[in-house]
């Protein structure tokens, strides 16, 4: 089999995609978490019974503390609380306006917005893209990038592509995800 061929193997649940990924050259299963634009390793193991254990135990929702009691080789950290407790956007929020990323700005003037807080927050390709259901994949979403201190370019599903003024940003970022709703 090629190196660059991708095999792996995606569960769903309500708390997320989880996928298992095997390495290269040794017997290890990697196990991550998907919500759409963001995903995470929460742990590998080389057991394949523990691995159908603890995906069929997430999948069934059992609490994080019990999970990571009975699964020593989880790494749970605290998005994964977040998201168990039904509140990743505030988690995401605060992970990305703690980092240094050139976007804190911007992420700054969204966060500021007590309707844009509701959004999901994700940074790709050097843009903001905001996701009313993080949970979604074909939830309404607008991308922001900045163009310069003054001026911001905005795009999403069904939307055209605009220039909008620092000014006008925030209305019409509602407006745009409003309508998508």
């Amino acid at each position: 089999m090629p190196n660059w061929a991708i095999d792996y193997v995606t569960v769903a649940t309500t708390r997320g995609y989880m996928s298992v990924d095997p390495a290269d050259g040794e017997r290890l299963f990697r196990l991550r978490v998907h919500i759409p634009g963001f995903a995470w390793e929460i742990g590998a193991t080389d057991d394949l019974g523990l691995l159908v254990d603890v995906i069929a135990a997430w999948r069934d929702g059992v609490a994080l503390d019990v999970l990571a009691a009975e699964f020593e080789f989880l790494e749970l950290e605290e998005f994964a609380g977040a998201l168990d407790r039904g509140e990743p956007t505030s988690s995401q929020w605060a992970d990305l306006l703690s980092s240094d990323d050139d976007s804190g700005d911007l992420l700054r003037r969204l966060h500021a917005d007590e309707g844009l807080r509701t959004m999901f927050p994700t940074i790709t390709h050097r843009a903001v893209r905001l996701r009313v259901d993080p949970m979604d994949w074909r939830s309404h979403h607008v991308l922001v990038y900045e163009v310069d201190t003054e001026r911001y370019m905005t795009e999403g599903p069904g939307a055209p592509r605009a220039e909008v003024p620092a000014g006008d940003l925030i209305r019409h970022l509602r407006a745009a995800l409003d309508e998508g709703q």
